[in-house]
Order: C-alpha cells, then structure tokens, then sequence
C-alpha cells in the first residue's frame, strides 16, 4: 500500500522530506512561505519521525500567530470564516501529498480523501472552523455557498473602507452599532431587514437621546447600510433606514431646541475681548481667523505652516486634506482669503510657529476638540445660553454678515466650503474664486484691503 500521509514528499534520491506551505498570515511573519524538514532516508524512518515533525509545524503555526497578534475568530462572522476557508483551501490544493509511489496536488480526489480524513482524526481533539470549511470546500467545490451578509459584516466593511484609522469616527461607529445590536442581532442578515427592524433600531437608540443625537446616529446606520448594499451586490434591496425621522410625532415647525444661533454682534465683540485679554497666544489666534473666515475649528487648528500664503497677491489660507487633518467633505477644500484681523493673526502665527504644524497644540488628533473645549469656557463667562458654541455660531455669524452685504449664495458657498448643489460649483478657477471670496468677505466685515 506504502506511506500515505499529507506533505510528505519521497525525492529521487530516496529520501523522505516534509514540505507544507505556511499559512498566509505566518508566512508574512516568518519571511518564508514553506516549511521543509527531512523524515529520513527509509519508509520505515519517514513513518517514526512524521509525528514529531508534524507537530513541530502546528506548534510553529500556533506560536508565531501567538507572538505576531494572530487573528482572533471568535468575533468573526460566518463571512469573514468563509473567506478565510476559501484561502486555506487554495493553500490545501496546492499541497502535495503522497500515497504510494505518487505525489499529488492536494486538489486531486485521491489526495482530498486523504486531507478529508487527516481532518477528521484532527478534529475529535478539537473543532477549528476554518480548517473544517476549508476542506469542506476542497471536497465539495461550488456546493458549499458562501454566507449571505450580515450587519455585523456591513460594520466591519464601512470600517474598512471608509473610516480607516481616524479614531473618532471608529468610536462612533463602535459606539452607533453597539445599540444597533441591541437592538437587533449582529447576525441579522442584511437582506431581511425591515422597516420595522429600522424603527427597532431608532426606538431604541431614541432611548433617553436627544433628537439630534439620534438623527446623528441614524446617519451613521444609514451610511454603513447603503455602502453595504452596493459593495456586497444586494441588487433590489432597499435601505429600510432611508427617511426614517428621529421622532415623527414632532411637528415639521416645531424649531430645532439644540441647534446652534449665531452671536449677536454685540456678543461677538463681547467673546472676542474676553479671548485676546485672557486666552493664551494661539488661541486667540484661532478665534480671531475663524471670526475673519468663518471657518470651522478644526480647518483652523489643523492649517500647517505651508497652507498660509502671505506673500501672495491675495494673502490666503488653504484648507486641505492632510495626514494631520481630516476636512469634512470634498466642498470644504478650498482657499480662504485673510483680510483685517485674520491676516495679522494669522502673520503672527507664522512667525510663532516653527514649520510644520502652524497650531502644534491643536493641530493633533483631538486637537480641535480641545481647543473647543478651551475656547468654549471664555465664551460661557460673557454668553449663558447653550445654543451658543464657540465654532458653529461663527459660521452663522459669517453667513448672517454675507447675508447683510448682499453677497450671493453661490458666493457665500465659496467662502464658507458648503455645497451648492450646482454641478458647476466645482467650475472655474482657483485665482477667480479666491478674488470672489476675498471681495465677499471685504463687504461682509467691511474691511478693504489696500492694494499695493
């Protein structure tokens, strides 16, 4: 009958080696792709050391994923176990396995039922998932399906994809899709949701939350559903969380309790005074750019030494993605003209800074939010009333200006980044778009600038 056993290969020198390829994980770790040990140079010596070798392998596997942070399935989807399964099973297919005096790829049907009965004499010492789909796989081909899509895998795509590294965002959605599976089951199938599943949801999240809050919230599920919908192919399935209100018994007139007003400009005058006699340098520096812009904080605390160009025809700041600095949307790129008191602040925050970072306080991951948080204590010593914060009702505050001035909406847009819906929004140059805005901002604060 002679030897039958997996990765076991028989040389035409006559000698007995253990080859396997590693797991694709530990192959990255380890630098090598293949394990190889010799068993011997007789049938007889191959059969007494194979054991030991083979264990030698497994403990290998087990050690270096161990050390290396090695994946984690006890919080994996039958998804993410099938695609894991399917990877083994090409590792399994191209494995050779000899029986007799033949060596075959582990995709041949003699070698299969060899790898499927390996398996099975492996497993009464303990289930592993992926290897049993795996060969479950190799066995059956196209017979074994794959697992429909649940919202826990919708989670982890949208985490993937869209949220990347930026930690607020990731403890958002952690933060959105632990009410979520409260609420329903994480391993609740994307294509059996129902609308009454989406009031579940928002009833639950509606629990002791404000309607704005859960607005936010129901934002996220949205996006997260939507994106799943396109990238797993769920051709006709509609998003049940689509138009979904946060309360649908409050009345459409009924004004917003949490939403933010701009300052008055006596208010305004007021926080400004607080903030340049008692606020630290930058600041102050940050106030007075985003009073002179109308800018949101963290375009402001994110600016870098290169996005201020003072030496232009038009002394300007550019807002811009960055590895420091997330903006909101693709609108909010933009250039921003300095007039009046953002252009002297923001010279001094030039020659303050020292390259790189033009706010290296701020500038950080959390940095706008601290220095919110900052401002915001200098703003309630003059302003009681919460709907008064000390980023948004700037930006009110600038639009009401614009307003006031007569500038257009379509102008109005250019300087504060909002979208106007236009499909030309994004038509024309930089330099006669930065000439708009500068024009805008001049008539809202009533600030000319002197030409040279």
């Amino acid at each position: 009958m002679g030897l039958v056993l997996k990765n076991v290969l028989h040389t035409k020198a006559g000698t007995w080696h253990y080859r396997r390829r590693l797991p694709r994980d530990v192959a990255r770790l380890l630098g090598q792709g293949e394990f190889k040990r010799l068993l011997g140079a007789t049938e007889r010596e191959a059969l007494r050391n194979y054991p030991k070798v083979n264990g030698e392998f497994e403990r290998l596997v087990a050690e270096t994923r161990r050390r290396g942070g090695g994946r984690d399935l006890s919080t994996a989807t039958p998804m993410e176990l099938h695609r894991l399964a399917e990877q083994r099973a090409q590792e399994l297919a191209s494995t050779m396995v000899h029986i007799g005096g033949r060596s075959l790829p582990g995709s041949h049907p003699d070698a299969v039922d060899v790898i499927r009965e390996s398996y099975l004499s492996r497993s009464e010492q303990g289930h592993d998932p992926v290897e049993g789909r795996a060969v479950a796989i190799l066995s059956g081909g196209d017979r074994v399906s794959r697992p429909v899509p649940t919202m826990e895998d919708a989670r982890k795509l949208y985490l993937k994809e869209r949220v990347g590294d930026d930690t607020k965002k990731t403890m958002e959605l952690a933060r959105v899709f632990r009410l979520v599976s409260e609420a329903l089951q994480s391993d609740r199938t994307l294509a059996s949701l129902k609308r009454e599943d989406a009031k579940e949801v928002r009833d639950h999240i509606a629990d002791g939350r404000k309607a704005s809050s859960v607005d936010r919230y129901l934002n996220v599920v949205r996006a997260v559903t939507n994106h799943a919908i396109r990238e797993f192919d769920l051709a006709g399935m509609a998003n049940p969380f689509m138009n979904l209100e946060a309360d649908p018994t409050r009345a459409k007139a009924e004004p917003d309790r949490d939403k933010r007003r701009p300052y008055t400009e006596e208010e305004a005058k007021a926080v400004t005074a607080r903030i340049v006699s008692h606020a630290r340098p930058d600041l102050r520096r940050i106030w007075q750019i985003m009073e002179g812009t109308g800018c949101r904080i963290a375009e402001v605390a994110g600016l870098r030494v290169a996005d201020v160009h003072l030496h232009h025809a038009i002394p300007h700041m550019t807002v811009e993605w960055h590895d420091d600095r997330r903006i909101k949307n693709a609108v909010s790129r933009r250039n921003v003209p300095l007039v009046g008191t953002a252009l002297q602040a923001a010279k001094e925050a030039v020659k303050a800074a020292n390259g790189g970072l033009l706010f290296p306080a701020y500038g950080r991951v959390g940095g706008p939010a601290s220095a919110s948080a900052s401002l915001g204590k200098h703003v309630r010593t003059v302003v009681d009333d919460p709907k008064v914060g000390p980023s948004h009702s700037l930006r009110h505050l600038m639009k009401d200006r614009l307003r006031l001035a007569g500038i257009s909406k379509s102008d109005q847009d250019i300087v504060l980044g909002h979208s106007s819906g236009s499909v030309g929004e994004d038509y024309g140059g930089h330099e006669a778009r930065l000439k708009v805005a500068e024009r805008a901002l001049g008539a809202a604060l009533g600030v000319e600038r002197k030409r040279k």
